[in-house]
């Protein structure tokens, strides 16, 4: 028969395994969930990255495309402007206003001097090039004296 005292130490090394083998497990499940949370957060500051360089893209176009529509005479041509904001991406912005045949609106009138504008944001992303573009109409004499 076993001694009493024998199988309180073998009880306590048994325990002792099984802390042991908890805390091993612990620290294992929070490694999983902090690996887990420190993708999730990088995936989300990329995320955030992206987004706000589409905001400053489509700011840049907005405003181009104001720019072009404010000028009192259009004249018909392209011109072609690098960005300085985005110069790590080599962004330029290209404009291109022309002359629409004659329209009629709904009211039968002639349309004439009608012009369509289009401006352009043209970069490198990734080694792959990008393009984004917006455009709109004016009716110049709208604007004139």
């Amino acid at each position: 028969m076993k001694s009493p005292q024998r199988r309180n130490r073998h009880q306590r090394r048994h325990a002792a395994g099984f802390l042991l083998m908890e805390v091993i497990l612990a620290i294992g499940v929070f490694a999983i969930a902090v690996t887990g949370f420190t993708l999730a957060l990088s995936r989300t500051a990329d995320l955030a990255e992206q987004g706000r360089r589409e905001l400053t893209i489509t700011r840049l176009l907005q405003s181009s495309l104001a720019e072009a529509m404010s000028y009192p005479v259009l004249e018909e041509g392209k011109t072609s402007v690098a960005v300085d904001e985005m110069k790590e991406a080599g962004m330029e912005i290209e404009t291109i206003v022309e002359l629409l045949p004659e329209m009629e609106n709904e009211d039968g009138q002639l349309l004439q001097e009608m012009y369509r504008i289009e401006v352009a944001a043209h970069w490198v992303e990734n080694g792959v090039p990008q393009e984004q573009t917006a455009e709109t109409w004016r009716y110049s004499r709208l604007y004139q004296p």
